[in-house]
């Protein structure tokens, strides 16, 4: 028979074991469905990568890395689409991060009036960005030349999608409406995490707004800051409705982004899945290489603060 001490040392351990299983029951459906619809087709992908598959036709034939050499050497689109994503990634990494922040700290700085400039300022990232894109597309089109029809203003009266210069302002401008408020909500809960007897001491030594941000608010916050570069490093990388929704990469296709030229080459064109495929994984080894940089610099920033 099973003593006393015996059942409570048993039952004991399975109480100590509940938080685990627990866990385990929580996230193994998000684990399961992570693995079948994320990790499984990106393997498939890079398997296609190596075949000249159209997406149809259920035989293709194996073809090595001529897919990647192609994509490097001979197709100077997707060169160009590439040197403008970096374009545009290296814009968007500095302004998002920039101005969340100075939004962050404008908006804790209000006594009054917190909660409704946050929403305010966040219901951007609640739209679609293809609706939103469609919706700045008439605003830039038909509404801003009617604001300033004798172009005494200047900037008002542009040509802002057949020029590529105005293009790439006008795509940054609805990327940073859509995306800044989502990472002024990270740097406004870092904000509130920072003890204020630094700041009133700084303030005492006579340390003034700008000097108290650099020297004080900004040293506590960088573990946000890391979280905002690598959200808006990843974001950038991957934009794809502002540009088709606003330009459709034009003109011709001055402002053609990696991912839209993957999905042209995938369905508009020639339907070459496979070779958009190996588009997609060197898209892939240059934003996990970039990342892996900043990660590792900003962990050592934040080692050394």
């Amino acid at each position: 028979m099973v003593s006393t001490e015996q059942l409570v040392h048993v039952t004991n351990r399975r109480v100590a074991l509940s938080p685990t299983v627990k866990l385990l029951a929580f996230t193994a459906p998000a684990l399961v469905f992570y693995v079948a619809l994320v990790l499984v087709p990106a393997a498939g992908g890079i398997w296609y990568s190596f075949t000249n598959w159209n997406g149809l036709n259920p035989t293709y034939r194996f073809v090595g890395v001529q897919n990647y050499v192609e994509a490097l050497v001979e197709d100077e689109y997707f060169i160009a689409s590439l040197l403008f994503t970096l374009r545009y990634v290296g814009f968007m990494v500095i302004l998002q991060n920039l101005f969340a922040l100075v939004l962050a700290l404008l908006v804790e700085a209000r006594r009054k009036g917190r909660l409704v400039f946050r929403t305010l300022l966040f219901l951007p990232n609640m739209i679609s960005m293809i609706i939103g894109g469609f919706i700045w597309l008439f605003m830039f089109t038909r509404v801003l030349p009617r604001l300033d029809p004798a172009g005494a203003l200047g900037f008002l009266n542009q040509s802002w999608i057949g020029n590529p210069s105005w293009s790439f302002v006008a795509i940054l401008t609805v990327s940073l409406w859509a995306g800044v408020g989502y990472l002024m909500v990270i740097y406004i809960a870092a904000l509130q995490s920072v003890p204020q007897q630094l700041i009133e001491s700084a303030r005492i030594d006579g340390a003034g707004p700008f000097r108290v941000a650099r020297s004080v608010i900004l040293p506590m916050i960088l573990p946000a800051v890391t979280i905002g570069i690598f959200l808006s490093l990843n974001m950038s990388f991957k934009v794809f409705e502002v540009v088709y929704a606003l330009t459709g990469g034009g003109p011709g296709r001055a402002t053609q982004v990696v991912a839209l030229n993957i999905f042209e080459e995938a369905f508009n064109m020639s339907y070459r899945y496979g070779y958009a495929s190996a588009k997609a994984t060197l898209l892939f080894l240059v934003v996990f290489a970039i990342t892996l940089v900043q990660l590792r610099v900003m962990k050592k920033r934040e080692v050394e603060a």
